[in-house]
């Protein structure tokens, strides 16, 4: 099962794509976009073989819908594999972005159920627009993330990132416990 939930649309994008490589590895991939009114039956998550979940950051913070499909995950024993996506606007790729990215990873995870642990957490980047962005959040991301309003997503990354997931999937984690 592959969820996501999004607040611009860069967050979907990468699911689809994840969801396609996923796919193109031979899994079957049931994929949902969450908003404010829908949340996956408890008993469908359960059902799941493996759940792969994502969400658009804010605030250091993954969104509403998606932190409580998380909430729901860390109720359920035992609980499906779990992978989760995160989408802000700096990515990754020089020793700066590493640890900011990292930092982001661990004050996103703060926010997720305690005892929740997925077998992997991955930040990539997203859409970024300037426009209705604060001035102390242009400027950060401009000055300290060397960052430029635009298009941020790695694609190559997240193929690779999705191949990881689907090669694990294909070989049978087994399930916590």
């Amino acid at each position: 099962m592959l969820l996501h939930a999004t607040a611009a649309g860069s967050t979907t994008g990468i699911a689809d794509h994840i969801g396609e490589v996923i796919e193109r590895a031979g899994c079957t991939v049931h994929a949902e976009r969450l908003d404010g009114g829908t949340s996956p039956d408890p008993a469908a998550l359960c059902a799941a073989d493996a759940v792969v979940a994502g969400s658009a950051v804010h605030d250091m913070a993954w969104l509403p819908p998606a932190l409580g499909v998380l909430r729901t995950l860390a109720t359920l024993a035992p609980a499906p594999p779990l992978w989760c996506f995160s989408v802000g606007g700096v990515q990754p790729h020089g020793p700066l972005t590493r640890v900011l990215a990292a930092q982001e990873i661990r004050r996103v995870e703060r926010g997720f159920p305690p005892g929740l642990r997925p077998r992997d957490h991955r930040l990539f980047g997203g859409i970024v627009e300037f426009d209705g962005m604060p001035l102390w959040g242009r400027l950060f991301y401009r000055f300290v993330a060397g960052g430029r309003p635009g298009d941020h997503r790695d694609w190559s990354a997240i193929r690779a990132w999705a191949a990881t997931v689907a090669a694990e999937l294909r070989a049978g984690p087994p399930r916590a416990t």
